[in-house]
């Protein structure tokens, strides 16, 4: 593949609700380009974009992948990005690389819940966008009631730029309306022109119209014109349109169908022609080092600039190991070139450079500023790392993943499963930053964390199929636990005789309360030599050994101060090991006195949703035992803050898509403890009893 200039490139994240046809769609253009000899589908598993087992199985995106095509001397790259809840956050990254974003919208359904979301990922990074309506073959297709939810939804700036000539089964041709004219297309998706049917000649008419006004809206000298003769001319709509895309002042909409071509042509030569390319951006800023207060750099979307390159995704894959893509920011780079990550301080030699095909990765010799490459085998390399000449550093923002939504604990099946875990997961988590793993060092669970269900669940599958480790799922342990609500003074007294040498260990303590917070604290009170010096550590050790089994349900006792006043020993028989056990015992007689009582975590949860869910997220947090905060707009949607308790947000995500139909998401942290309410302590001591968590009297 020959290397293109800047100016002949173009980068477009597909992005839509799931099932909306974004990767059909991609696999069609690329057929109907010969980028593929072969039109792979959804439905037979033979896509380019969707190539991992469980993607074909499930028919659904899991991660981003690429493609590209050539069309009309320019180079097109595809980053084909997930649309379902679990996985949508993928779209994340691809529009933080994409020059354009390709909206998917279902002819039949409109737009959907992940639309949305996905649109806002676009506003967030600023990134402009054109529209398909697709599947305009389908029955109950309607292209103006989709076009209507799309401007209803988003913007009256959303103009066709090509209309359906027929409906459903006879969707056969579109009209332009930019360059008035007709097509038809073949089965293998070849225009064809024709008359401009008189069907229809009024909306025609009416969506040319609002094209010259979009168009004069995005330009105050243009409006003056529009003013002046009320039209504008040829020469001022065309070379207009790409600036007011670029400006995210107008996003044409293309009518297809990408299981019968209709309409395909026609949007290739629309994203030649209106798509931003690379250098239409100002620059893009970072630093010259990760230093705080580093200052700020600009590079250009120019092959005159130092060589400076983004890594926004890692591919783990099982014959050519770490694939890292990135796009070259500025500069231009070259196959075996050492280039400096500056967000690790390591120098790396790229090897080989390729474009990447879906799996498969088609050399090329370099790449100039604008392009979408891969690297094979970076040693130290990550997603969200900036690559660039050593000689003009520069590091450019890492993206911020959303919190994981969901935990589960993960139990591997086998000793064999255990060793390999480790290992297997860090590689899943080199290509899915969104994925959490750690392990829990009081329930000492290992825990995963993802965006839903489905998302952990899509992880165990890859364990299984691609590493050949099996575990198992269940929701993780909640780490309570317990302190002292009361004052007492008690005695631990440790005597054994056995024959010979005995054992002998005696203390008095006071147990009290601390704030919340305040962990352990142990005081030494004791003047003279009742305990010897030597001995004393010890009570403080066997108090804390046995506080950590817990008083009434197993779980730590915290929160609490002993203070050793007194105490005697035995010249012989007197050790270590007899004055811990006596803080054992010391700590055993304090249980009946100081009125212990459970803790549990509560979480500061903060919930992001559409206004009208309000209420009902409400009622659900209060019947969770939460305590609202309060409440705020950001944007569209409400923002409700609230303390709820770990225990009553481990199935959250389900209910919370079950009240918003998805469109609302959370997020929540470590906030402090507080007592389990006296109804539900019992519950959990019964619980943690056939868990075999509590422990009996030990055996000296």
């Amino acid at each position: 593949m020959k290397v293109y200039p800047t100016n002949q490139i173009r980068n477009l994240a597909a992005i839509g609700h799931g099932d909306a046809g974004k990767t059909q769609l991609i696999s069609s253009l690329l057929y109907v380009t010969g980028a593929t000899p072969r039109w792979g589908k959804v439905a037979e598993g033979t896509t380019v974009t969707d190539y991992e087992e469980d993607s074909i199985a499930r028919q659904i995106t899991l991660n981003t992948a690429l493609a590209h095509l050539e069309f009309r001397d320019h180079k097109i790259n595809f980053i084909d990005t997930p649309g379902y809840a679990a996985f949508v956050a993928h779209a994340r990254p691809a529009l933080r690389v994409a020059d354009c974003a390709l909206v998917i919208v279902d002819g039949v359904n409109g737009v959907e819940v992940q639309t949305e979301k996905t649109w806002a990922y676009a506003n967030e990074f600023i990134v402009p966008r054109i529209m398909v309506i697709n599947k305009l073959d389908k029955e109950r297709s309607d292209f103006g009631a989709a076009l209507d939810s799309a401007r209803h939804t988003f913007s009256r700036a959303i103009v066709p730029f090509t209309l359906p000539i027929g409906k459903e089964a006879d969707f056969k041709g579109v009209v332009d309306i930019v360059h008035m004219k007709a097509y038809e297309f073949d089965e293998q998706g070849k225009a064809k022109e024709r008359e401009i049917p008189e069907a229809g000649r009024d909306v025609i008419d009416r969506e040319r119209e609002r094209l010259i006004e979009v168009i004069a809206e995005s330009d105050d000298a243009l409006m003056e014109k529009y003013f002046e003769n009320g039209t504008l001319e040829e020469a001022d709509i065309i070379p207009n349109i790409s600036k007011a895309i670029a400006a995210s002042k107008l996003c044409p909409v293309f009518a297809c169908s990408s299981l019968t071509l209709v309409g395909l042509q026609s949007l290739l030569e629309g994203i030649i022609d209106y798509a931003p390319a690379p250098d239409t951006h100002e620059a893009e800023h970072g630093h010259a080092s990760t230093d705080a207060g580093a200052e700020t750099v600009a590079r250009k979307y120019n092959e005159s600039e130092p060589f400076s390159a983004y890594v926004f995704r890692t591919v783990a894959d099982p014959f050519a190991g770490r694939i890292t893509v990135l796009k070259v920011i500025s500069g231009h780079v070259k196959h075996d070139a050492t280039v400096q990550n500056t967000t690790r301080g390591v120098t790396e030699r790229l090897g080989a450079l390729h474009s990447m095909q879906g799996k498969q990765l088609d050399k090329i010799d370099e790449a100039g500023a604008g392009d979408i490459i891969a690297c094979v085998k970076l040693r130290e390399t990550q997603t969200g790392d900036t690559l660039s000449d050593r000689a003009a550093p520069v590091v450019y923002d890492a993206l911020a993943y959303p919190e994981a939504a969901i935990a589960f604990a993960i139990e591997p099946k086998s000793r064999q499963d255990e060793e390999k875990i480790s290992v297997a997961l860090h590689k899943i988590l080199e290509e899915d930053p969104s994925l959490h793993f750690t392990r829990d060092a009081q329930t000492k669970e290992f825990i995963l964390s993802g965006s839903g269900q489905l998302h952990v669940e899509t992880v165990v599958q890859k364990l299984k199929d691609r590493y050949h480790v099996e575990v198992a799922l269940h929701p993780p342990k909640v780490p309570y636990k317990e302190t002292i609500t009361a004052r007492a003074e008690v005695q631990g007294r440790h005597k054994k005789q056995t024959g010979g040498r005995g054992q002998f260990g005696d203390c008095k303590v006071i147990f009290e309360p601390l704030e919340r917070g305040g962990g352990f604290e142990f005081v030494d009170k004791i003047f003279g030599g009742s305990v010897p010096q030597q001995f004393r550590p010890a009570i403080e050790k066997g108090i804390v050994e046995a506080a950590s089994g817990g008083a009434i349900a197993g779980y730590p006792l915290v929160d609490f101060k002993v203070t050793l006043i007194d105490g005697s020993y035995h010249n012989v028989d007197s050790d270590e090991h007899s004055f811990r056990a006596a803080g054992r015992k010391a700590f055993r007689a304090a249980i009946d006195k100081v009125k212990p009582s459970l803790l549990e975590p509560i979480m500061d949860v903060e919930v992001v949703a559409p206004v009208e869910a309000s209420g009902d997220i409400m009622g659900d947090l209060n019947s969770r035992r939460g305590r609202v905060q309060g409440m705020e707009m950001r944007g569209k949607n409400q923002v409700i803050k609230a303390q709820v308790p770990m225990a009553e947000m481990l199935d959250y995500q389900s209910k919370l898509n079950s009240i918003t139909a998805a469109r609302g998401s959370y997020h929540m942290e470590f906030s402090h403890y507080d007592p389990v309410p006296g109804q539900l302590t019992h519950k959990i001591v019964e619980q943690a009893r056939a868990e075999g968590r509590i422990r009996g009297e030990e055996e000296e």
